[in-house]
This record gives C-alpha cells, structure tokens and sequence, in this order.
C-alpha cells in the first residue's frame, strides 16, 4: 500500500464519519472490532460538550488525561478530528494558553470550527494540513498530543521527527494510540479496512519506542490500557523533548 492511497483511504472514511456524526454516534472501527469512542472520558470531561463533539469521538483513549496540561501552555493536537480533545485542552490551558488542532481533512475541520464556535472558547485554532508536515515553526509548541491518529500514517518516522522539530526544548509528547501485537498476522496488515480502522497500520511497542528516541525524544513510555482488537492494544505513549 503505498503513501497516497494510504491517506486517500484514510481521508475518505473520516470524511465520510464527519459527515454521518452530525446525526449521530459514529465509530472508526469495522464490524467485529471493540468500538473506540468517548470511554476514556469522564463525565467532567463531557460536561457541556455538545452531542456534535462528542458523537464524533473516534479516539482510543483520553490523553489531555495524562498530558499534564497547566495554564498558558501552547499544545497541538495530531489528526483533531472533530475537535474533543482541542477543546479539553482549552480548558486545562486556559485564556493565557493556545490550542492548535491539525487534521487534513475538510469536513473534520468544518465539524471542528463549528463546535468551537458553539463553545465559546477562543483560545483555538484548527489548521489544515498533514501530520508529517505539520504547519507550524520550530520549537513553537510546549505539547503535542494525539488521540489514535499516528496509526493511520504511513510514514511514522516523519510524523515523530515533525514532532520533535515543533516541541519547544523540555516539550512533551502525550498520546493515546493503538499498539499491535508482534504477531499480527500479514491479511491484517495488507487489509485497508483494517488500516482506516486504527488496526493495520499501528507500530509494535518497540518500533514506536525506537522512532521516538530516532527522532531525538527521550524517557519514552508506553502504558497498555485495553483491548481494540484481537491483534492489537490501546496504550499511552510519553516521552520528552530534552531541555
């Protein structure tokens, strides 16, 4: 499979869930797969979140969670989609702080701009574009999140060097992803289904370590939490910019 059918499959679908999520609960995962969604939030979490943000959530964890968020901070969010985790993070960020959601793909950012209109939060701002090019300077940002996002790339490698290249010295890289099992089988990984479903394309704990540490990052952490799938586990993925 090669880059660009990889992201025009990828782009497709989350058009296609865009769209749909604006009538109602929609999910990334294929019949059979245990459905992300909005499980790894709490109802603080939610509170106020019109029904618009939180049908649309696609991710496999929660990871403002576990970003430590503090006021005035700048963060980018990898793959924002319809704009959940942006708009936590606002709130963790507060007025002084700013909060970039990047996603390629225009339906996602027109979900995404209306619900942040509807919220009222001003400290946000969703750019178009890919997230192994992100667009943003060097250094411009103390926090990068992402919420089962990495997966769908097909070009980790860059989208952690991009990463590294954004964070500010001492940055922090805070995301939820899917990590495969080491024994996923080839059907699997050659299944595009299976890709646009969070499944195929995810790293093996020791790859995603690996191209953390090429791209210059450092006390790397990879935490399972659950399930997604018979091949394949959702975790937290930590690691540093050193200062």
């Amino acid at each position: 499979m090669t880059e660009p059918d990889v992201r025009e499959a990828v782009r497709s679908r989350y058009a296609e869930l865009a769209v749909i999520s604006t009538e109602e609960s929609v999910s990334c995962c294929d019949e059979g797969q245990t459905c992300f969604g909005t499980g790894g939030y709490d109802a603080e979490d939610l509170a106020g979140l019109a029904d618009s943000v939180t049908n649309q959530s696609l991710g496999c964890g929660n990871p403002t969670a576990v970003a430590g968020l503090s006021e005035g901070e700048v963060v980018l969010d990898l793959g924002s989609g319809g704009g959940i985790d942006v708009l936590l993070s606002a709130r963790r960020v507060g007025a002084s702080g700013k909060v970039y959601g990047l996603d390629m793909t225009d339906e996602m950012l027109d979900l995404a701009r209306r619900n942040a209109a509807e919220s009222g939060i001003g400290n946000i701002e969703f750019l178009k574009g890919h997230i192994e090019q992100i667009p943003l300077p060097a250094e411009s940002v103390d926090v990068v999140i992402s919420n089962c996002v990495i997966n769908l790339s097909s070009d980790k490698a860059k989208v952690l060097a991009e990463v590294a290249r954004v964070l500010r010295p001492g940055g922090r890289f805070a995301v939820s992803d899917v990590i495969a099992d080491d024994d996923m089988d080839a059907a699997t990984r050659h299944d595009m289904k299976q890709w646009t479903g969070c499944i195929a394309g995810a790293l093996i704990a020791g790859e995603f370590e690996e191209l953390l540490e090429a791209a210059g990052l450092e006390s790397v952490e990879i935490l399972p939490t659950h399930r997604v799938n018979s091949h394949a586990g959702s975790a937290i993925i930590r690691a540093h910019k050193p200062s």
